[in-house]
Formats: structure tokens, C-alpha cells, sequence
């Protein structure tokens, strides 16, 4: 199954679409780099009165540090162009006042995020804490593992913003926050709930809060088992490209089958518009 498999029908279906929820690291760049045919495929949605939204189960960087990341790869976003794990955990932690304190595995930037929604976060073991959050933290100690166990061991809640297990990188993969939460699960034998991706929850939100229609919405990404899960629990239609954990060979047995199948953005660029896009070389991060 390709881009060129698909009818006429379903060309059209895929150009009525008007809320683009993307993925980033693995659908539109890998790293610093940006995918050829990006910035083109962008400009279309603005040009047909659309809007993109990047929906991202990254949470070791904060809205603002995506912000300053994709405006230096020359993509004209502000905040309104952001939902993150990181935003959607910490609506789910304000919103249950069950927990009084909470021990963080992750960034400064996602334990930031959580403090100004007025959570009460540590990253010290104590007693009095009755909730562990683990994001895919950049910043891992072993310290930071062996308070997970303890707290683990104790019974405390146990909440995740994401099960992705890698995140892309140019020489392959990293351990992403569902790696982090399988070595305190392998210990323990406790697993976590999930607040990211493949939950429908980021979907829902966004839509609800753009105007858009569930049959205007589309969410594209490079992972079935979240990105293409987290569309089809939310009942929007699905794309997948493969440029980023999913290749071709993971197709045949998916759990989470997408509506579409693209190598890349520029080829879902090309079928759209009809052309070869402008922006030809991949741009780095400056």
C-alpha cells in the first residue's frame, strides 16, 4: 500500500481536510533537520484556510522551546500551533486535586510546565508524596529511577504523559518516556496510565478547541501505536509516514491500521497539491 494506490475518491476525500494534527520528530523533521517539502506542505494548509496543529508526546521541551526550535527551521508558528503531552498531563493533574505532592521524573521544562498550572512537584523523595509523573526525560539519573522504585513500592499513583518507547534520532533511536516507565515496571510490576497518545484526550481537546469538525481533521505521524492509535480512538481520519519509527515491513500485521500510507510529507504534499513542492533541500536547524 502506497501514495499511488489510491483512487480519485480518496484523493478528494484527503483534500477536505482542514485541521492538520501532526507529529514532529520523524514526520516533519529528525533532529535538527527538516523533511524536504515541510514548509511547502504548511503554507498549503494556511492557503486553503486551515490550520495545523503539532500534537506531540514529546514532553522534555516546553511550548516555548518548540516555538524557538521550528521558527529557527524557518516555520512560522506561535503557541496556538502546539498541544503537548506535557500540557495535556498537567490539565489532568490540575484537574484531580487528590494528589497533594507529586514526585517528577523529566525536564526542568516539564516540571516547569506543571508548576505554572499549580501543581505542587518535587524531584526529591519524601514521605508525603502520594503521586509519581514520568515524562521522557533527557536529564535521567539512576537517582531519579531508584526514587521511582521506592515511591512505586509504596503504593503511590503512577501516571505517564506517553508509551512511546524510542524517539527518532539521526543514528537511529533513544529511549523515550514508555522505556523509562518499562524499567519501573520490569522492577516493580507497576504500570503507569497514560495521559499522551494514543489516548484520544489531545485530540478531542484540539478539536474542541479550533471549531473544526472531526470529518475536517486528519492526525499524520511516523508511530502506529500511538500517533495512528490516538486518530482512530478519537475517530478522525489517519496518516502514517514513513520516515520515522514505522517502516513499510510493519504494515502487514498492525494492530492500528492507518487510512493512508506515505513514504514521506512530500510525497502527501505532492498528492494534494499536484506538484513537486519548492523547499527541495532539507533544512537545518541554525
Amino acid at each position: 500500500m502506497n501514495v499511488e494506490t489510491y483512487g480519485d475518491s480518496k484523493y478528494e476525500y484527503l483534500k477536505k481536510k482542514r485541521l492538520f494534527l501532526l507529529d514532529m520528530d520523524g514526520t516533519i523533521y529528525l533532529d535538527d533537520i527538516l523533511f524536504e517539502c515541510s514548509i511547502d506542505f504548511l503554507n498549503y494548509i494556511r492557503e486553503i484556510g486551515g490550520k495545523y496543529v503539532f500534537l506531540t508526546n514529546n514532553s522534555s521541551k516546553s511550548v516555548k522551546d518548540y516555538v524557538k526550535k521550528l521558527r529557527s527551521l524557518r516555520i512560522d508558528v506561535d503557541e496556538s500551533n502546539f498541544f503537548t503531552s506535557s500540557q495535556a498531563t498537567s490539565l489532568y493533574l490540575t484537574g484531580n486535586s487528590k494528589w497533594n505532592k507529586i514526585y517528577v521524573i523529566g525536564t526542568e521544562s516539564f516540571k516547569n510546565e506543571l508548576i505554572q498550572r499549580g501543581n505542587n512537584v518535587t524531584d526529591e523523595y519524601g514521605e508525603d508524596i502520594d503521586c509519581l509523573v514520568v515524562g521522557f526525560d533527557t536529564e535521567l539519573t539512576y537517582s531519579k529511577l531508584v526514587d521511582g522504585c521506592r515511591l512505586l513500592f509504596k503504593g503511590v499513583d503512577f501516571i505517564a504523559t506517553n508509551p512511546d518507547l524510542v524517539c527518532p534520532s539521526s543514528f537511529g533511536f533513544v529511549p523515550d518516556c514508555g522505556s523509562i516507565c518499562e524499567v519501573l515496571r520490569i522492577t516493580t510490576g507497576r504500570t503507569p496510565f497514560y495521559v499522551g497518545k494514543p489516548s484520544r484526550t489531545m485530540v478531542d481537546l484540539v478539536v474542541s478547541a479550533t471549531g473544526y469538525s472531526k470529518d475536517e481533521t486528519i492526525v499524520i505521524g511516523d508511530r502506529l501505536y500511538t500517533d495512528i492509535a490516538c486518530g482512530i480512538n478519537a475517530g478522525v481520519t489517519t496518516a502514517v509516514v514513513l520516515t520515522g519509527e514505522t517502516k513499510r515491513k510493519h504494515l502487514s500485521n498492525a494492530k492500528f491500521v492507518p487510512d493512508y500510507v506515505f513514504e514521506d510529507i512530500k510525497h502527501l504534499y505532492k498528492m494534494l497539491v499536484g506538484s513537486e513542492c519548492s523547499d527541495k533541500a532539507a533544512n537545518r536547524l541554525r
